[in-house]
């Protein structure tokens, strides 16, 4: 094997670690992005610690500082920070330059520095995230002999300057975005999958938060598309069975005797066919979760069996006579009303009450459109991946056509109009995904009949209706929101949304 010398070695380190901070500036929330690209350095210097902390946040004075910690223990971060001040990262702050030394201990810079002295500082590089400095990333200690390099000190400062760009992006979008209601509950749960951050989404994070403290049955309702499997997992995840089988049955067109197969299993020769035992979900999921998503389309017959279940922790698998006993708990979802299937004898009333010990409602998109856009990114680059695509972003116009769009199929439909553009923008070779990909114009051929989506029809209408209200208003904006009981803002939204441009002669 060829030995590869150590300059083509470093190169490709190099390369690797620029790459990799290239794809985490792909991130819409600055806590992971920093700690992934912390780690990043820490992992490219060979060095034992690192701590990276953010110090300006645009003028907000009240906004706690964002620090990232490595490689270290609850007491070496206390040490760390004691330094932000008053030792090595106060000096990298106060003269915008890098920091090396061989041993803080030793170096007549810091070796006074009480900090240093009672921690025993060894060797550190401290650089500056841009100028003036947005904040500081702090390097401690090296796996290897020796201190850090002049070139250790080259790669970190380019590192920096790139992360400068990248940080300050996303403190500005935090800032725009305002204060995030789900904050507080995220810093309780698992939540990576969650995407959003309005008050809607909020309440259902806290309810979550009470279903996954404790083993009680819940049911959650709300519109077809909103996630409410997704919630189901989360309980699940959360819960002190997350290391237990969540195991999904869609209760959705199966008849009596395969819903009760399917649910408690079968002894063999129940049936023709049956030769051998056959094992139904609440097997499966033994000490775990069972989903049960369209629970209002189980038949009349097994849900008697199922409120049998849910009251003893007993059941019985079909043609059997001997009574089981599982640990498992269920969660329920629907999008029928099910006080109103009671009231038409489909559903069983005393189920309904068991199930719906714990609510959760699930909010329609309609309710939280200011997570359109978080949604709407999060969907494209997910289809990028599936699709092996380079990255793509939404345009602006792209991104403002979403929110005045109305879901009627919520997060589902959003999702798949996205994947939809994705490809087609990919097959194009365009750079980004625009207002066209999304929603493109209908087929002008003459002989081949275009029926419009429900999606389609509406954006018609309303860039039409906009349009005529506009131009009687002579571009009035305020006299066109008044008009149109809109606020401005919303205004300016549907007009760039709609991609409308006032005609010369109208000015």
């Amino acid at each position: 094997m060829q030995e590869v010398s150590p300059d083509v070695l470093s190169l490709r380190q190099e390369r690797d670690l620029y790459r990799n901070l290239l794809e985490l500036g792909g991130k819409d929330e600055i806590e992971p992005f920093l700690e992934e690209a912390l780690a990043l350095i820490v992992e490219s210097s060979s060095a034992r610690q690192g701590y990276l902390e953010i110090l300006e946040t645009h003028g907000n004075a009240n906004a706690p500082r964002l620090w990232m910690a490595h490689g270290c223990y609850d007491a070496d971060v206390e040490a760390i920070r004691d330094r932000v001040s008053r030792g090595v990262l106060g000096a990298a702050v106060a003269s915008g330059q890098t920091v090396v030394s061989a041993s803080a201990l030793e170096d007549p810079r810091f070796a006074d520095r009480r900090s240093v002295q009672r921690n025993r500082t060894g060797a550190v590089l401290c650089s500056p995230i841009g100028h003036p400095p947005l904040g500081v990333v702090y390097l401690q200690d090296r796996i290897g002999p020796g201190p850090f390099s002049e070139e250790d000190r080259a790669r970190v400062e380019r590192f920096t300057r790139y992360l400068a760009t990248f940080a300050d992006r996303l403190l500005l979008r935090r800032q725009q975005l305002g204060p995030d209601p789900t904050l507080d509950v995220r810093q309780r749960l698992r939540t990576e999958s969650v995407i959003g951050r309005s008050p809607a989404i909020a309440r259902v994070l806290e309810q979550v938060a009470v279903a996954a403290s404790c083993d009680i049955s819940v049911l959650i309702t709300g519109p077809s598309g909103t996630g409410k499997t997704q919630v189901a997992r989360l309980i699940h995840d959360n819960s002190p069975r997350a290391r237990r089988p969540f195991v999904e049955l869609n209760c959705a067109n199966l008849q009596e005797t395969l819903a009760e197969r399917e649910l408690f299993g079968a002894v063999r020769g129940a049936f023709s066919g049956a030769d051998k035992l056959m094992k139904g979900k609440i097997d499966a999921v033994e000490g775990g979760t069972l989903f049960l998503d369209e629970i209002g389309e189980l038949p009349l017959g097994v849900q008697a069996k199922l409120l049998q279940f849910l009251q003893s922790r007993q059941y019985f698998r079909v043609g059997g006579t001997e009574p089981l006993v599982a640990d498992v708990r269920v969660v329920a979802a629907t999008n029928n009303d099910l006080k109103a299937a009671v009231a038409r004898r489909t559903f069983r009333d005393d189920l309904r009450f068991r199930l719906e010990v714990l609510p959760i409602v699930m909010p329609s998109l309609e309710e939280r459109r200011e997570d359109i856009p978080t949604l709407a990114e999060h969907f494209c680059a997910t289809a990028c991946e599936s699709q092996k695509r380079p990255r793509l972003r939404l345009s602006p116009g792209a991104l403002l056509a979403l929110q005045v769009v109305e879901w009627e199929g919520n997060i589902r439909e959003l999702a798949n109009k996205i994947e939809a553009a994705v490809a087609r923008a990919g097959v194009e070779g365009a750079s980004q995904v625009d207002r066209r990909h999304l929603f493109p114009e209908p087929s002008s051929e003459p002989d081949k009949p275009r029926w419009l989506s429900y999606h389609e029809a509406t954006r018609q209408f309303q860039k039409q209706l906009l349009a005529r209200t506009l131009k009687e208003t002579r571009w009035n904006i305020s006299e066109s929101a008044e008009r149109l009981e809109l606020s401005r803002a919303h205004v300016y939204n549907l007009i760039a949304g709609a991609g409308l441009e006032r005609d010369k002669e109208e000015e």
